[in-house]
């Protein structure tokens, strides 16, 4: 079960990786505050993501992501 630090620290690689350049994450992120963060590039982050963790992201739980927090938040509880 991973902690909200580990979940920022591996979120902050796969934003790295998807955007190629280091993104300083904080909870509440959200696509309007990163240049070129569109939906394509929220694909490769939720996939990238379900890689890293070994889970995969319902239809209700991508509908409720609004900001880096909630991402972390769904990546905890689905890791419990």
């Amino acid at each position: 079960m991973p902690t909200e630090t580990e979940i920022t620290a591996g979120l902050s690689e796969i934003f790295a990786e998807v955007f190629g350049r280091e993104i300083a994450l904080i909870p509440a992120l959200t696509a309007k505050d990163v240049p070129g963060w569109d939906s394509f590039k929220q694909i490769e982050i939720i996939m990238a993501t379900e890689e890293r963790w070994g889970m995969r992201f319902t239809t209700r739980d991508l509908d409720g992501l609004r900001c880096v927090g909630d991402l972390i938040a769904v990546v905890a509880a689905k890791g419990k």
